[in-house]
């Protein structure tokens, strides 16, 4: 028996786990955020510290105990389309985090520090979040997406080898 090949799988899958059963909850925290406004920059907070220091740094360790994997297997990535897609595919996740889900959740933060201004006087209450609130908000729930959408499709590429 390989132990350290089952000890790289086990690193693996439970790295997975870890890192990414998180993201799934994400999109919980916005719209309780947007139902109690007083608290969503605790939720942007909590999500960005979640992400910076749970999904992001296992996401890279998932890299490495994956390298170590295909390495520990002798696998000949050029015969493997499925880990080809899915190598693509993990870097194109890490990518959308690093250059939109990151500075779109510190602009989030910090655009929600201080609470809106209130009306003007005579005007109706406002409805929903500021439009820049709102832009960014939408620009996170699509990254946010795509990412989910990513980690799901390598997942099925990891358990099915389809090609």
């Amino acid at each position: 028996m390989d132990w350290i090949l089952l000890g790289l799988l086990f690193l693996h899958v439970m790295g997975a786990i870890v890192a990414f059963g998180p993201t799934f909850a994400f999109p919980l925290f916005g719209p309780m955020g947007g139902r109690e406004p007083q608290h969503l920059n605790f939720a942007l907070r909590l999500q960005e510290r979640i992400a910076s220091r749970i999904v992001f740094p296992l996401a890279i360790f998932q890299g490495v105990t994956g390298l170590l994997l295909v390495w520990r297997l002798g696998f000949d990535l050029l015969t493997r389309g499925w880990l080809l897609l899915a190598i693509a595919l993990y870097i194109t996740a890490l990518a959308n985090s690093i250059i939109v889900l990151t500075p779109t959740i510190l602009k989030l933060i910090e655009a929600t520090k201080a609470p809106p201004p209130p009306p003007e006087p005579g005007a109706p209450p406002r409805m929903g979040p500021p439009p820049h609130i709102a832009a960014l908000a939408r620009r996170g729930r699509m990254a946010g997406m795509l990412n989910a959408l990513l980690v799901v499709v390598i997942v099925f590429l990891m358990v099915t080898k389809p090609f």
